[in-house]
């Protein structure tokens, strides 16, 4: 059994799940969508247009990796280096990760926006060479300018990553190309990756399992989306799936209230993490007062027992429950559980 009295420090997976868009600064409220604008892929650049990118990309990538915080923000653009604080937090924090990891450009977008006439909310549509997909990328207050958006995976260390990078050009060479937005998401939650997880969420939805299989698709969905200002089909169908399966109860704009031993808690959100190593149901919960940590643990419990009591398939699907409870004016209380000790 695990307890704490507020848990700041995030687990990877909760982390990564707020990726930090550092974009310029400028903003316009209420533009319209831009229609000046144009996507190409890596292969229908030439190679004259995607090796700078690629060049520019695998440089700042080296520097991340070392977390050589000066090093990247000499090479990002006025805007953001003026405010570099949250970047470089960021680099602090992904770098354990990825020290010796593999770097390689998993995927480039050249972003054309340059015809702009001002800051706006700007949608690129982007065509898949051979087919009929079109991946999406959309970015919100974009000040004209030509932009590539450069996805890498950093492999061969214990939790891989997905490095993603916004740049913006401004001149010529890879000297040109600096840093506008950074992004990282881990490319897998206790051991499996993103295809694994929509698998297991099929299974489980074919069982009947929604709680299950809503679950995992939403954590298929998080892996698979290096960030989330980008869509595609195979995305789109994903999420489809996952809507088919979404128990109608689940906490949102209003909160799930679950009865048990004459009581009522108040959920709030659910989503899932890796705080011990496999995958855990994180619960959060509103109650009156949390100062005394007997009450509070035995109040977890109870709603613990009441939610497996009302879904047992959740022990086949998780390893344990995180449950968190928050009071007004108070620090949150958590403890965790695995299912094999909630009776």
């Amino acid at each position: 059994m695990r307890f704490i009295l507020f848990c700041q420090k995030l687990s990877p997976l909760r982390r990564l799940r707020q990726p930090i868009l550092f974009t310029m600064l400028a903003v316009l409220v209420g533009a319209p969508l831009a229609h000046a604008v144009s996507c190409s892929t890596e292969s229908q650049m030439t190679a004259a247009e995607r090796d700078p990118i690629a060049q520019a990309a695998r440089s700042l990538g080296s520097e991340i990796q070392a977390a050589n915080v000066n090093g990247v923000r000499q090479a990002t653009i006025p805007a953001v280096a003026a405010q570099f604080d949250p970047v470089a937090a960021s680099i602090q924090a992904v770098s354990p990760q990825i020290q010796g990891a593999t770097l390689t450009v998993n995927g480039i977008y050249s972003l054309k926006a340059s015809d702009l006439k001002s800051t706006q909310d700007t949608q690129f549509f982007c065509s898949v060479p051979g087919s009929a997909l079109i991946v999406t990328i959309t970015i919100p207050q974009l000040p004209p300018a030509n932009y590539a958006l450069v996805i890498m995976h950093a492999t061969g260390v214990e939790h891989p990553q997905q490095v993603s990078l916004l740049l913006q050009n401004d001149g010529p060479g890879a000297t040109g190309w600096k840093l506008a937005g950074f992004f990282t998401r881990q490319m897998t939650a206790a051991g499996h990756d993103g295809v694994w997880y929509w698998t297991a969420a099929r299974n489980y939805a074919q069982k009947k399992q929604d709680w299950n299989a809503y679950f995992y698709y939403q954590t298929a969905a998080f892996l698979l989306n290096p960030v989330d200002f980008v869509s595609s089909p195979n995305l789109e169908k994903l999420q489809k799936e996952m809507q088919l399966v979404r128990p109608a109860e689940l906490p949102g704009a209003t909160p799930l209230v679950l009865k048990a031993g004459g009581q009522s808690f108040e959920i709030t959100s659910m989503r899932t993490d890796t705080f011990s190593g496999a995958l855990d149901l994180v619960v959060n919960y509103q109650t009156k007062d949390v100062s005394n940590p007997v009450a509070t643990h035995t109040e977890i419990v109870e709603l613990m027992k009441a939610m497996l009591a009302q879904h047992p398939e959740l022990r086949q699907g998780f390893h344990g429950l995180w449950v968190y409870a928050h009071a007004d004016n108070q620090s949150p209380y958590a403890i965790e559980l695995p299912m094999s000790q909630i009776q």
